[in-house]
């Protein structure tokens, strides 16, 4: 049996799913310079147009993926303030928490698929759009706990959000341990969001 004909078997979103667990593994193993739709559907053993079938293009592939990714962080961000005190004190350390520990169970992967985001106007306008609903839900749950104005609330939960990226970032290369990137961003929110 050919591989087209293997291909053609699976259920399109079982497909889907294979694709991109093999386009993770290509970028943890060998980057995202290294993902192309043409590499990716040798990797999984399919035909090209499978691949662009699924993804029309390497930016389409890289916005599935982080797409993906980030549902996995909102959704537990969402888990963690359900389950969060109503408190301003635990509901930063818990949105902190959640947040570094999204970035570890996803690993470096998520900045590199961030990184490769960068420089094309389809993955920018798609990266803000992203980048926006996260400063909404961060306003959404910390407005009960700020006296600040809608507009001032705002603007820090951008630079949180920004603050946060950062932090991650010094975490995911092994530069802080997860327990203070997490302590770290909790007292920004705290400081920030009190105010």
């Amino acid at each position: 049996m050919s591989k087209t004909a293997a291909a053609k078997k699976m259920p399109k979103a079982q497909r889907r799913e294979q694709l991109m667990e093999t386009a993770l593994g290509i970028i943890r193993t060998q980057g995202t310079d290294a993902l192309t739709l043409g590499y990716l559907a040798e990797r999984a053993g399919v035909s090209k147009p499978i691949a662009y079938e699924h993804f029309g293009t390497r930016a389409g592939l890289l916005i599935a993926l982080y797409q993906q990714l980030d549902q996995q962080q909102v959704d537990d961000l969402l888990a963690a303030l359900e389950q969060a005190p109503k408190q301003l004190g635990s509901v930063a350390r818990l949105m902190s928490e959640a947040y570094m520990a999204c970035y570890r169970s996803i690993g470096p992967e998520w900045h590199a698929i961030s990184a490769a985001l960068k420089g094309d106007e389809e993955m920018e306008t798609f990266q803000k759009a992203l980048i926006d609903g996260y400063v909404d839900l961060y306003c959404t749950a910390l407005a009960p706990y700020s006296a600040l104005s809608a507009d001032e609330l705002r603007l820090r939960c951008a630079g949180i959000i920004g603050a946060a990226e950062a932090i991650s970032r010094e975490m995911t290369c092994g530069c802080v341990d997860e327990a203070t990137a997490a302590a770290t961003l909790g007292s920004l929110i705290l400081q920030w969001v009190a105010n």
